[in-house]
């Protein structure tokens, strides 16, 4: 048997990739009817009046809701604006915790000063503190997209500072052995090999990006799910509290997928060479 055309398989590593097709089918398959039991049970409580529907809604309900603000493309800004300050906050707050990370882990010294405070930092409760952010930053996006990075940051830098901080020494001590400068070894080894790990730090830090875009809607913004969602609360329409918890799971949903696809296709690539 062929693979792509060019390298022959063995008939039994065929067998083994379409069981694992079975199985990645047969686990997509239980999602969706763990979903759809859940949305059907949900509404037929509802319809019994064994929930409170003012307090849970239903999800016909909010269904009709969401085809009215679609109709009238109110839903497409309010989406529009978090998604963009979601990926402005996880953006920066990524790629300058990476480049901190890299700092740390060029100068032992640094590393060695800013460890009590990175470890404070990180058990602050930032989305506590989202109030003093938004008056330092000011209101708007930019305080919204300050407090989604402060939330990012220190998760990023920590964890990313330990990844590279256990890249094999023997490999290290390789690339020493022949001449390698300390570019070398950040550029050749340390960021390469720690690749899949970055992403799975860029998925982290989607969620967290959505939790500060979301606290800062609810402090100061006009616009936005996290608006919709407080705005819906305070005028107690809980359905359209659910249509934009709903809408914004759907969001984060397809931004981490999408990074997924990103993993996939960077790990499909290694596999081939």
């Amino acid at each position: 048997m062929q693979n792509n055309g060019t390298k022959p398989i063995s008939e039994g590593y065929q067998t083994f990739l379409n069981e694992q097709k079975k199985h990645k089918r047969n686990i997509a398959l239980s999602q969706i009817m763990i979903l759809v039991v859940f949305v059907a049970g949900w509404e037929i409580l509802a319809k019994l009046q064994i929930i409170n529907t003012f307090l849970f809604s239903y999800p016909s309900a909010i269904f009709k809701l969401f085809l009215t603000y679609v109709e009238d493309g109110s839903l497409f800004k309010h989406i529009g604006y978090s998604v963009w300050e979601t990926i402005l906050g996880f953006s920066i707050g990524t790629i300058l915790g990476l480049i901190i990370a890299v700092m740390l882990w060029w100068s032992k010294t640094l590393a060695k000063i800013l460890d009590p405070f990175l470890v404070v930092l990180n058990a602050l409760p930032k989305t506590a503190l989202a109030p003093i952010v938004i008056v330092w930053a000011g209101p708007g996006v930019k305080g919204i997209v300050v407090i989604a990075v402060t939330i990012a940051i220190v998760t990023t830098i920590l964890s990313a500072y330990n990844y590279f901080i256990n890249v094999e020494e023997d490999k290290i001590k390789m690339l020493k052995s022949f001449g390698a400068t300390k570019w070398q070894i950040l550029t050749k080894l340390i960021l390469p090999s720690n690749i899949g790990n970055i992403l799975n730090i860029t998925k982290i830090n989607i969620g967290l990006a959505w939790v500060g875009v979301i606290v800062g809607e609810f402090l100061v913004s006009r616009y936005g799910l996290g608006y919709l969602i407080v705005y819906g609360g305070q005028v107690f329409r809980l359905d359209l509290v659910m249509m934009g918890v709903v809408v914004l799971a759907v969001c984060a949903l397809i931004m981490y997928q999408g990074v997924n696809l990103i993993e996939k296709y960077y790990k499909s690539k290694m596999n081939i060479h």
